[in-house]
């Protein structure tokens, strides 16, 4: 009986793969930008980071709604696609660790504490699993020093 258990959960969660297989369309325009920080600043810590979207709107993670989602902040690390995970992230969803910063209540700002010195940031919009839209809805990486 656990054996059976086994497999339908094995087949169950295969069948659900390609459904987090970064599928949700982005509408074409769709943007998402740092409102209150530019490329260049010096700010101090912490940061006030205020994410701005324009023709998409803000959900809950696990809200499955079109044209929606919810952001996450990438810091210190390769822009997205890049990264470690490369195709991964774009596929699979956003790790959540110190370089990425989920915020899955539909948040629409954040106060980091940075250390001094140099920084990047970039800003990507998830569907309702963490997996970037198709095609991702992300903003330049911006550098800023803390002071």
């Amino acid at each position: 009986m656990k054996s059976l258990l086994s497999s339908a959960a094995m087949a169950i969660g295969l069948a659900a793969a390609p459904a987090l297989a970064g599928d949700t369309p982005a509408p074409e325009g769709a943007k998402v930008y740092f409102v209150n920080i530019k490329d260049g600043a010096t700010v101090s810590s912490p940061v006030t980071v205020v994410f701005g979207l324009s023709g998409m709107g803000v959900a809950p993670a696990g809200t499955e709604k079109e044209n929606t989602g919810h952001h996450h902040i990438l810091i210190d690390r390769p822009p997205l696609g890049e990264g470690p995970d490369g195709a991964e992230e774009l596929d699979y969803g956003l790790p959540a660790d110190d370089h990425h910063k989920h915020f899955g209540g539909g948040q629409t700002e954040v106060m980091l504490d940075l250390a001094p010195g140099a920084h990047t940031l970039q800003l990507v919009l998830g569907d309702m699993n963490h997996v970037p839209h198709d095609p991702p809805v992300a903003s330049e990486v911006i550098t800023i020093s803390v002071e």
